[in-house]
């Protein structure tokens, strides 16, 4: 078997810590490892599916609409709607969980993610925060107080931010930021559900 490049390996690494991938996964992790109720854990995968389904959506059609070059977001200009959408969408179904009566730690994840994303828009004046290492980062985070877990996710965001450099597309200091705003969200996840 070839061995395989550090390009593709960079490339792996970067889908699979994909926000829209990861953090679903691992809100549902960590509230099945709290044993969180069935109706508490099917309104976090629902709001985390819902997350993921509208970045999707709503990147592809900035794509075929000729808006954007590429669903990746990398333009300024793409990367600044993207982040203004997501704030609203995460804001937004956080506000529908509670007027739904769901349990307000599930609104929180949902409330700190559009945070990140917030901060993130507000940094982008001096550098283009790694998105992508704050949400595996934070990934990790939830999965506090299960060591094995923390361990491994922690080890999948620091891939993640490797895969970034070597995509290009973020620079050390971005992807530090990046780990250190996932790091400081799932402080004050874990803060609001102890």
């Amino acid at each position: 078997m070839a061995m395989m490049s550090r390009q593709t390996l960079a490339r792996l690494l970067s889908v699979l810590g994909h926000p829209a991938l990861l953090m679903p996964l691992a809100v549902v992790g960590s509230a099945a490892a709290r044993g969180a109720p069935a109706a508490v854990l099917q309104a976090g995968a629902w709001a985390s599916g819902a997350v993921a389904v509208g970045v999707g959506v709503y990147s592809l059609r900035q794509v075929r609409a000729g808006h954007w070059q590429h669903v990746d977001a990398s333009v300024a200009r793409e990367r600044r709607q993207l982040n203004l959408f997501l704030v609203l969408l995460m804001g937004g179904l956080a506000a529908l969980l509670l007027w739904a009566g769901q349990p307000p730690v599930v609104a929180a994840g949902l409330a700190i993610g559009s945070g990140v994303v917030a901060l993130a828009q507000v940094l982008r004046h001096w550098l283009k925060v790694s998105l992508h290492a704050a949400f595996a980062m934070f990934a990790a985070g939830l999965a506090w107080p299960g060591v094995a877990a923390v361990l491994g996710l922690g080890l999948l965001a620091l891939g993640v931010a490797w895969s970034r450099l070597v995509l290009g597309r973020h620079t050390r200091v971005e992807v530090l930021v990046g780990l250190a705003l996932g790091a400081l969200a799932a402080a004050c996840f874990q803060v609001l559900a102890a």
